[in-house]
């Protein structure tokens, strides 16, 4: 039996913000659904080299009270970056804050507007330590 990833689906309390943070990540959006009838609207963002890789932002018109929550029971989603610390200064320059910095030179994770966890992987082989991310201490949880 085959199987095939399709995409991830977080639901999102500010459909604008939210696209403004994974556009910092270098996400493109893919297509889009607006639901008259069920009060709706789907985002699919995705990395432009791989469309076949969304992420669905779903955006319920009348609001969704649950939002933002700790969102552990979701998990995270992951994405792999050609220099960990450049997104992570990209990010932080945006006002994103860095809860778990690349000290290793290899993973960190963010947060969303919607509180929806984000690890970020280096490419390839660790780089070296680098400051300020060497030093810098954890901010919150992931």
């Amino acid at each position: 039996m085959k199987i095939r990833y399709l995409h991830t689906m977080v639901r999102v309390k500010d459909l604008e913000k939210t696209m403004e943070f994974f556009s910092l990540l270098g996400l493109v959006e893919t297509r889009r659904t607006e639901n008259e009838k069920g009060r709706f609207t789907l985002v699919f963002m995705a990395p432009p080299d791989q469309p076949e890789c969304p992420v669905e932002l779903t955006y319920n018109w009348d609001g969704d009270e649950g939002l933002p929550s700790d969102s552990r029971h979701f998990g995270h989603l992951a994405y792999r970056v050609e220099n960990v610390y450049e997104i992570c200064q990209k990010l932080m320059d945006a006002g994103v804050t860095i809860n778990r910095p690349p000290r290793d030179g290899h993973m960190a994770f963010v947060r969303s507007p919607d509180n929806i966890s984000i690890e970020i992987l280096q490419e390839g082989d660790h780089l070296p330590p680098q400051e300020p991310w060497a030093s810098m201490e954890n901010t919150g949880h992931w």
